[in-house]
């Protein structure tokens, strides 16, 4: 094409780039979520700085104007007293040195595992350059002196309650339901993450503001000392700019870079055409026929028929009202547990089985008819529900679509196949409305059993007289 010869496109200036290895080991850079206009952290007075080497994690203390007319004296001291107590145990430090609370704690928390794609660049002398990132971390406020009060105020409740405590202890037995393997895996790693960071103790260094001489040094070492030009691109032009812009079909990198649980459209065209619908309908969560046929049709097999994805959809999904949803088992596979209480895959199948079949009968639900019917802790029955539905504001939930008539109208052997189906189970959901969890007894007190025994006898003295 015309567009790729090199006289069509002027050269204006040629700007060199360097990369700088001088800090790609202890190149951190700071961000601050939580900074207002109103806030300047570039002019606060820091008073303290400690690093965690190994987890890679930082503590600034910045200072607090205590003499500033917006400063409520009183409150501070208030927060120091509570945070340190009147008396500070045998070797604890105190949080606020001078009896005030005089600086407030900002802690690091990692923005991105991988920073590899990030760098630094710095442009000076019409020249740039680049230096790697050993890590990106978010500075917060930290509140840890409301962590201690709270502490502390648990500590002499339990004192207390166990002085008051005079009833004798009765050995409990506690069974816990075993875990997915893969959960557990999880789990312990993230625990000895915590171990790890919680085990390694803060080394204190020093701060140099950023117009110190030491600051200007370090400064200095984004500039790449090695300057020594490297080859020019051998590449013509119009293999450049396909290098920049692959065709389509040559963007599978994509997908090393996108989040989890996220598909790139490459990857999904490669897909069965049943792996292609469980993709397609557990993240709409609720399509109509003619929405599912757009979507394949559009952007994965424009010559895909009808007949085709007729014969294919019932296989992952169920036909509720004209619309498509995904099987249960597609949301919650074997071994899996829910996020909020750790509930197993069957009984989120079950559950979300039972609600189907009531909106198959009925236009909105309630929540607590949910709950009260597969006895699922709130959380995961306000999960199981808004798979398939929405609150209205009438505070019930309906399906997320109206009914599609006209599939149903067209297609009346899949609706009929789909009610036998409901009507094969129906017995079982009915028996979960009628299903009541076992009460717990309570036990009479030894005073209530005197005390009735005392009037019995008084009764049947009187009946006798």
């Amino acid at each position: 094409m015309s567009c790729y010869d090199a006289e069509d496109d002027e050269i204006i200036e040629e700007i060199p780039v360097f990369l700088s290895k001088n800090l790609q080991d202890n190149l951190f850079l700071f961000q601050y979520p939580t900074k207002t206009q109103v806030s300047n952290f570039e002019t606060a007075a820091v008073v303290n700085c400690c690093v965690k080497p190994i987890n890679k994690e930082v503590k600034v203390d910045f200072a607090l104007d205590t003499e500033s007319l917006f400063y409520d004296r009183f409150k501070g001291e208030q927060m120091a007293l509570a945070a340190d107590g009147k008396t500070l145990a045998k070797g604890e430090r105190p949080t606020f040195k001078r009896g005030i609370m005089d600086k407030q704690a900002f802690v690091s928390s990692t923005s991105l595992d991988d920073v590899s794609k990030y760098i630094v660049g710095i442009y000076a002398d019409k020249e740039i350059h680049l230096s790697p990132l050993s890590s990106i971390l978010q500075l917060r406020p930290s509140f840890s002196y409301f962590d201690k009060e709270d502490k502390r105020n648990k500590a002499e409740q339990k004192a207390l309650n166990e002085e008051d405590d005079d009833e004798e202890l009765q050995q409990v037995t506690v069974k816990f339901a075993r875990a997915g393997t893969k959960k557990v895996k999880e789990r312990q790693g993230y625990d000895s993450f915590l171990k790890k960071s919680v085990d390694e103790p803060w080394c204190e260094t020093y701060w140099h503001s950023r117009t110190s001489p030491t600051a200007e040094l370090e400064r200095q070492k984004l500039f790449a000392t090695n300057r020594q030009s490297s080859q020019s691109l051998g590449l013509e032009t119009p293999k450049y700019v396909e290098k920049l812009l692959p065709a389509a079909g040559q963007d599978q990198g994509i997908d090393a870079v996108l989040p989890a649980r996220v598909i790139s459209k490459a990857k999904l065209k490669s897909m069965p055409l049943i792996d292609q619908l469980k993709v397609i309908l557990k993240d709409a969560k609720m399509l109509s026929f003619d929405d599912i046929m757009s979507i394949l049709q559009e952007g994965v097999d424009p010559n895909i028929t009808v007949e085709k994805l007729l014969r294919n959809l019932p296989q992952v999904g169920i036909l509720i009202h004209g619309n498509w949803v995904p099987q249960s088992e597609i949301l919650y596979p074997t071994e899996m547990l829910s996020n909020a209480n750790g509930v197993k895959s069957e009984l989120m199948i079950r559950a979300r089985d039972y609600v189907l079949f009531r909106f198959s009968r009925t236009k909105y639900l309630y929540r607590p008819q949910v709950i009260y019917a597969t006895q699922l802790p709130p959380e995961e029955a306000s999960e199981v529900l808004m798979s398939v539905a929405k609150v209205n504001s009438e505070k019930k939930w309906e399906l997320l679509l109206a009914p599609d008539e006209q599939f149903i109208q067209r297609y009346p052997d899949l609706v009929q196949r789909q009610e036998m189906v409901w009507r094969a189970t129906e017995q079982t959901y009915n028996e979960m409305d009628h299903e009541k969890s076992p009460k717990r007894a309570r036990k009479r007190s030894q005073r209530d059993s005197k005390t009735y025994t005392s009037l019995s006898t008084a009764d049947h003295a009187m009946s006798t007289t």
